[in-house]
């Protein structure tokens, strides 16, 4: 069963909770169709004279679930009380996957014209560009361009630069694609290699070639294709033998004539 136990449940439960099935069962026959309530399957402690007995769930289309009834009793009384009847998902229950937001939700390709994403106020990719930037080499220009209002007001941090990094060198144009694991040679020794500024260059670049399938992507220096400007086509120079046609064309058939 997929319900958790009460941290301070008791060890055993108690004799007579225990013994309330029937009133476990009528609880949860008064929600539902008797053929919707099948076995009882255990009964739990889940605290102080609390007691939850379990039945199997028989609903078309709820296989994997199974009906709780929650019942209890005053310390100086035997009269059990109900206090919820669920049904819950079990271990086999199919159940929706756990939401998320729609930002997190979304994908390359999902964003249509006309649609917005602005990122959070406190984005942790994003910081204000007097504090970083693309290169140590632009450092003076942007406490000028902070004075005169000039550039970019944020870009992109530490962690963004990272985040960023690890996406593309584990996609679809990094080094463990099988399209890189077979080419000639690595994007980096690649004549259609346009190079990148700032700290990403030293990993990444961009492909001009416009016969390959990343042209005008972002490439890892690692990644590769068969496009690559050192490529060559090997011919062997013997004659390749062929494999006996499936229909002999060339030998002349022997017919006999009556």
């Amino acid at each position: 069963m997929s319900a958790a136990p009460n941290d301070e449940a008791p060890a055993s439960v108690d004799p007579v909770l225990a013994a309330a099935v029937d009133v476990a069962r009528a609880a949860v026959l008064d929600g539902t169709e008797p053929t919707a309530v099948g076995e009882h399957r255990e009964v739990r402690a889940t605290g102080p004279l609390l007691a939850t007995h379990v039945f199997a769930c028989l609903l078309p289309g709820y296989r994997g679930w199974y009906w709780a009834a929650d019942v209890t009793r005053a310390p100086d009384s035997e009269h059990v009380t109900v206090n919820d009847v669920v049904l819950l998902p079990g271990d086999e229950a199919i159940v929706a996957p756990a939401w998320k937001p729609y930002k997190d939700r979304i994908r390359p390709g999902d964003l249509g014209p006309g649609d917005l994403l602005p990122p959070e106020e406190d984005d942790v990719r994003l910081v204000p560009s007097w504090t970083a930037g693309d290169g140590e080499e632009q450092t003076p220009d942007r406490y000028f361009a902070r004075e005169v209002g000039l550039g970019r007001r944020v870009v992109l941090s530490l962690e963004g630069r990272v985040q960023a990094a690890d996406r593309w060198y584990a996609g679809d144009r990094g080094p463990d694609v099988p399209l890189a694991q077979q080419a000639p040679g690595v994007c980096g020794g690649c004549g259609f290699l346009v190079s990148l500024a700032g700290p990403l260059s030293s990993s990444f670049g961009v492909c001009a070639n416009g016969q390959a399938n990343d042209d005008g992507r972002v490439v890892a220096l690692s990644h590769g294709c068969g496009a690559h400007s050192g490529a060559t086509v090997r011919r062997s120079t013997s004659a390749q033998a062929l494999p006996d046609p499936v229909l002999d064309t060339t030998t002349p058939d022997v017919v006999e004539l009556d």
